[in-house]
């Protein structure tokens, strides 16, 4: 299973495990086996360690709550990006609580004389993993990026902008967005009197 937008941030890869195409919304995180996969593919983990029905839940919950953060941050008021997690208060909570859960977090090290950041040792079980993602989303969604939602039609995914003229979290959601827009200003040419 291809995860969708593989270059962004942990958090925003597990936001984006919701994801969606023309047959409607879908979850990218319904087994266990899917969550240990997720956490191989994004680093976190060295190899699939076995995820736990217990792990499952608590990954959808970081994400729902990281989701619904993320929709709080950027003004998102898409529909079929909702979030199971309504509340904003319930939601900084989950985070929280996962956050604690973990191992420590990236360290300084001193090489040749320069500074670099390691990063910490791929977590060992499904919970440490997840407390990882939960404080770099924390990192996140208080300002170390700038984080958007996509408003390519159909799409319910989020990024962050790299660029300051990107507007869509991929070129096939910017072409959606295109054809989209010529289609509404031929349609509505056609149909004037």
């Amino acid at each position: 299973m291809d995860f969708v937008l593989p270059s962004e941030p942990r958090p925003v890869r597990l936001m984006n495990t919701v994801w969606a195409d023309r047959g409607g919304v879908h979850d990218a995180l319904t087994t266990p086996a899917d969550l240990a996969r997720w956490l191989t593919a994004t680093g976190l983990t060295a190899a699939e360690p076995p995820a736990t029905a217990a792990d499952l839940r608590t990954a959808v919950t970081l994400r729902d709550a990281l989701r619904r953060l993320a929709a709080l941050t950027t003004d998102d008021s898409r529909a079929a990006a909702r979030s199971a997690l309504q509340d904003a208060e319930a939601a900084v909570h989950a985070v929280n609580e996962a956050a604690v859960a973990g191992p420590g977090r990236a360290t300084l090290q001193l090489l040749d004389g320069k500074l670099s950041l390691r990063a910490p040792e791929p977590a060992a079980d499904p919970g440490a993993a997840l407390a990882v993602v939960a404080a770099e989303g924390i990192d996140l969604l208080t300002g170390s990026g700038v984080l958007n939602a996509c408003y390519a039609p159909g799409c319910v995914l989020y990024f962050v902008r790299d660029h300051p003229r990107r507007e869509w979290c991929s070129t096939a959601c910017g072409n959606r967005a295109r054809a989209a827009r010529h289609y509404q200003r031929h349609r509505t040419t056609r149909t004037a009197p």
